[in-house]
């Protein structure tokens, strides 16, 4: 359940208007009364002798009584809403669950026989109004600080008791969204998205070059957005906001967005802390290998996450994020909108109250300056090496936000695996094909010492992989990592307990693609110093270790 309490008005004749009336496209149906403050307030939807012009009477008897002593915007507004997939609520279970909504927010609680004049409206199958006058018996306002937050902590214990689905409930880190006049606006000039969403999407990518606040302000300005920093006397800067060109208001000015109605890491003091000028000094120059370097980077979070400190961890999120927000912009064309709709996805999970040290993830946060400072690599295995370790990354902080009880982020980080899976399929076509032409070549008896590493390393996958038309591309994967002088079994091993397999459509070929990760992974980075040690953890059973 969703309780959405909207700014307080002051026309309770005019919400009760919208209420009993047919709604914005003919919407509402059988408006009606579930309950009231005394049980006998007049109903216009079900008594034909009951007007709009009674019920605002009985409303507002308090507010005319109080005068000047009722505050200006008086009525309070709270509708409630059941998930989609919910049973249908009776009219005397609606009725309970305002009640307790009002009193666990203030409003009326129970009782209390000067609690405010109230009312619930139903005019849907699925949700409530309570309209509620803000003045109280005595003529003194209601105790009702913190109502949002009071009203959803009661709603989560109906929908234990109630047996409806438990919403995932945010932090209040989330991004504003773009309000409705933005959308319509929106709308009339043809626009896929609000200049809210446009700006924060800019802003993120911008964050993820910089290395400098400075370079940050560069950044954007060289992104055709108009850019206004704002300074204290003394001349730091205060902060800044930020405007689309060509977008305005009805006096023809830029609608301007501080940077932290935009997201609440990209206010100023945010980003001067992520950019801290010890970051900054520590930024290698651009080299060839940052693909590989990235995807290193990349490849360590999952273990870091789970032997990090809290503070520690969050930063890695964050750099996760950036590299979210950066990939679209070095990517084929046709990988751009998977890999743009993950990055959207995952911008909520990249925030949560846990205050990140983001000194902890510079290394993965210089490589995503270096790729953006270098063109995308010619071969596609690169990329694709990528992606699958941003696959699991994100997969590892969908667990970590669950583990810390982070509901909304959790949720985020799954919509953004989703899209990262698409766009790891579309990516892998060319790479797997090559691995497949190198398994047809494999002569049988090289393929039957694999079988027999394959079945050492994983019994319990191996004649499920054996079976497949992708074991041939396995096989010879393994001599490869045999090679390079690796040990093909323990690597197989690896490579199944750190690899999602849930959801693999093919087993060994995922596999092989993780065995040329690791192969290579194994060597020495040229930043590996910049990050913190992983402690060495023994390797289990896949069966008794399911990957994340």
């Amino acid at each position: 359940m969703i309780a959405n309490i909207v700014k307080p008005g002051h026309k309770t004749r005019g919400v009760l208007n919208y209420l009993y009336g047919p709604g914005r496209a003919n919407e509402h149906v059988d408006p009606h009364l579930v309950a009231s403050f005394d049980g006998f307030a007049p109903d216009p939807g079900r008594h034909p002798d009951a007007t709009l012009a009674q019920l605002t009477a009985v409303l507002d008897l308090r507010v005319l009584q109080a005068g000047e002593r009722a505050p200006k915007e008086h009525v309070w507004h709270c509708s409630i809403r059941a998930a989609p997939e919910d049973r249908p609520l009776s009219d005397r279970e609606w009725a309970t669950i305002a009640r307790r909504v009002l009193n666990a927010t203030g409003i009326a609680p129970a009782g209390d026989p000067d609690a405010c004049r109230w009312i619930a409206v139903r005019h849907a199958n699925d949700h409530i109004h309570i309209v509620a006058t803000k003045v109280r018996g005595d003529l003194r306002p209601p105790r009702n600080w913190n109502d949002y937050l009071h009203a959803d902590n009661e709603l989560v214990a109906i929908e234990k008791e109630y047996g409806l689905r438990q919403v995932p409930r945010g932090d209040r880190t989330v991004a504003k969204r773009s309000t409705r006049a933005e959308r319509e606006k929106a709308h009339r000039t043809g626009r896929p998205q609000t200049a809210r969403e446009r700006l924060r999407i800019t802003a993120r990518t911008a964050l993820a070059a910089a290395t400098t606040p400075q370079d940050f302000f560069t950044i954007l300005g060289g992104s055709g957005v108009l850019v206004e920093i704002q300074r204290f006397p003394s001349g730091d800067i205060r902060g800044y906001k930020i405007a689309l060109a060509g977008d305005t208001n009805k006096e023809g000015q830029p609608v301007w967005f501080s940077g932290s109605t935009l997201a609440p890491d990209l206010s100023y003091p945010k980003i001067s802390e992520r950019l801290a000028p010890a970051e900054a000094s520590s930024a290698m120059p651009p080299q060839p290998d940052a693909w590989r370097r990235l995807a290193l980077a990349t490849d360590r979070v999952p273990d870091l996450l789970s032997c990090s400190d809290d503070r520690t961890g969050q930063a890695h999120i964050a750099a996760l994020a950036e590299t979210l927000d950066a990939l679209p912009l070095r990517a084929p064309a046709e990988l751009r909108p998977q890999l743009m709709r993950a990055a959207t996805a995952f911008e909520h999970a990249s925030r949560s109250r846990i205050r990140a040290h983001h000194q902890q993830a510079r290394g993965t946060r210089n490589a995503v300056k270096a790729i953006l400072r270098e063109p995308a690599p010619k071969d596609g295995a690169a990329l694709a090496i990528l992606i699958d370790a941003l696959v699991l990354a994100v997969i590892a902080a969908r667990h970590w936000h669950q583990t810390h009880h982070h509901d909304q982020q959790a949720e985020a980080a799954r919509q953004a695996a989703e899209h990262l899976r698409a766009a790891y399929q579309a990516a892998t076509v060319q790479p797997i094909a090559v691995i497949h032409q190198r398994g047809r070549h494999l002569a049988l008896f090289l393929q039957e010492q694999q079988a027999a590493v394959a079945r050492q390393a994983l019994p319990d996958l191996a004649e499920r992989i054996l079976a497949e038309p992708g074991w041939p591309a396995l096989a010879a994967t393994l001599v490869a990592t045999k090679k390079a002088g690796h040990d093909p079994a323990a690597l197989l091993t690896q490579a199944a307990r750190h690899h999602e397999l849930d959801t693999a459509t093919s087993y060994s070929e995922v596999l092989a693609w993780r065995l040329i990760r690791l192969a290579d992974l194994l060597q020495p980075a040229p930043n590996a110093a910049t990050d913190p040690p992983i402690p060495t953890r023994a390797i289990r059973p896949v069966q008794q270790r399911r990957a994340r």
